[in-house]
């Protein structure tokens, strides 16, 4: 099996620096900005996720992540900062119609009118707010206490002009189903990492092959990996050493499926197709020498 084919190769690229240093890598501007800020539910992150006790199971007790954040960012994510940074490194409003960028903001139901007012002070005076629904809740702690969350939000951000739009004469709504990716077909690594599959259907929706993407708090390095597999340019900022070491070494590494199946059928005891093919190879090679 090749996992390669799939691949458009593109430029990209992941910092572990703040994006307010982004000028130091004369990064090119962006026709789209992605990001899944912070939503600042600190000590409450698993609040409602069976992962806050050990197993899923109040009978086990509480687990290490009962009352912890998930990330530092919870506690000093400037919002003004990201939309300075947003502002000054999405292109600027072109002449032609259908061509404008624009930015999309994962964020939680409550923080969108904050999103709304920051971003209008930064020149974003134009917003879609989409909702994605989901068929499942992490939740699950809540269900006999009230009407649990399934849904998950996003803001489409934009200066004056519409931005590009590929909609191959489709309607597309302002809601969308949450699309999970394959089982271990990408690596786990962030607690709130967007799915790929969803984040290819944005950034196809928005931009065009050939155009950047930035996400200026990238997390897992999802984002540049959808971007990657559709010939976009992309560039990230992540300041975690280990989501940025977990997203460069595993996130970003096409070869991360089929490595990660190796791992899991050696210590099982087993020998898979990949083994077979690499062995094949070798001997291959010594004959021919």
């Amino acid at each position: 099996m090749e996992y390669k084919e799939h691949i458009k190769t593109k430029k990209t690229e992941v910092y572990r620096d703040s994006m307010q240093n982004y000028k130091k890598y004369n990064i090119p501007k962006a026709q789209l900005v992605i990001a899944d800020v912070p939503y600042n539910i600190g000590n409450n992150m698993y609040g409602s996720n069976p992962m806050w006790y050990v197993g899923g199971d109040n009978k086990n007790g509480e687990s290490k992540l009962a009352g912890k954040a998930a990330f530092n960012s919870d506690y000093n994510f400037n919002l003004y900062e990201f939309f300075h940074f947003c502002s000054k490194m999405l292109k600027k409003e072109p002449k032609d119609k259908g061509k404008a960028p624009c930015m999309i903001v994962f964020c939680s139901f409550q923080q969108i009118p904050t999103m709304i007012k920051a971003a209008s002070k930064h020149g974003f005076l134009n917003y879609i707010h989409i909702t994605f629904c989901k068929n499942y809740s992490a939740q699950v702690l809540k269900t006999n206490m009230r009407i649990v969350g399934a849904t998950e939000h996003a803001l489409v951000l934009y200066r004056d002009k519409l931005p590009k739009f590929n909609n191959n004469g489709k309607m597309v709504f302002d809601w969308m189903m949450w699309e999970k990716d394959e089982n271990d077909k990408y690596p786990k690594i962030h607690p709130t990492q967007k799915p790929i599959a969803l984040l290819k259907k944005l950034i196809e929706v928005f931009t065009d092959e050939g155009d950047v993407v930035i996400d200026p708090c990238c997390g897992s390095g999802s984002t540049l990996r959808a971007s990657m597999e559709l010939g976009r340019e992309s560039y990230g900022f992540e300041i975690d050493r280990k989501f940025f070491n977990r997203a460069k070494g595993e996130m970003l590494d096409v070869n991360w499926q089929m490595n990660e199946q190796i791992r899991r059928d050696k210590l099982s005891g087993q020998t898979n197709i990949f083994d077979i093919i690499k062995q094949a190879k070798g001997a291959e090679s010594m004959m021919i020498h």
